[in-house]
């Protein structure tokens, strides 16, 4: 009896030794689905399904995916990355693929609020119009006034630190932006204010943005 006991001890501590939550990365987003990469092994899943991991979506947007996993809920954005204890990669990555017409178009936030943006390496700082700023909630008109030169001639800017922008899992705080009064640029640009202060490489159509330490 005494042998029985030891030994369905042993294949306990085993099982539990064993387990561990899955390493989940997310691939891809989709409007009610989502590609994740769920122990090296990619699996598509919709709304309400859940993987062999025993990984389920409870929902999805282009934007970030909600999971739960042991009856812990999860929000992870494109190329989020969760590791087997539930802590974030020690370097927080975003991969951006190429768009259609070659730029790099990548969804993020300001000040909690979403936004498009469109990578400008020819940028120095994070660059959006009037109408833009006004929809973010950026206090603009407290920074720093001055002119810029554009194809329409010279118009009046503000220079004035963002609180908070996030693209996919990196966060940065107090990055500086130029707000334009009128109607340029078309796009929130991510300019070098953000871009200097990440790794930032390319690799096949990919561009590839890394925290730094």
């Amino acid at each position: 009896m005494k042998g029985l006991l030891i030994a369905l001890l042993l294949a306990w501590s085993a099982t539990t030794a064993c387990w561990a939550a899955p390493d989940i990365r997310v691939h891809g987003l989709f409007g009610g689905s989502a590609v994740l990469v769920i122990n090296g092994k990619q699996r598509l899943l919709k709304k309400g399904q859940t993987s062999p991991e025993g990984v389920t979506l409870i929902e999805a947007d282009s934007r970030q995916a909600l999971l739960e996993v042991e009856g812990k809920r999860m929000s992870l954005g494109l190329s989020e990355h969760i590791s087997s204890s539930f802590k974030a990669a020690e370097v927080a990555e975003v991969r951006i693929p190429r768009a259609d017409n070659g730029h790099y178009l990548v969804s993020g936030f300001i000040n909690g609020r979403p936004v498009d943006f469109m990578i400008d390496t020819g940028a120095t700082s994070i660059a959006m119009n009037l109408h833009h700023a006004e929809q973010l909630g950026v206090n603009f008109r407290q920074g720093k006034k001055s002119v810029a030169s554009t194809a329409g001639g010279m118009v009046s800017t503000y220079q004035v630190p963002v609180d908070k922008l996030t693209i996919g899992n990196i966060t940065l705080h107090q990055v500086e932006a130029t707000v334009v009064i009128g109607d340029f640029p078309s796009q929130v640009l991510l300019g070098n204010s953000f871009l200097s202060r990440v790794e930032m490489t390319e690799e096949e159509g990919v561009m590839v943005l890394r925290t730094k330490f």
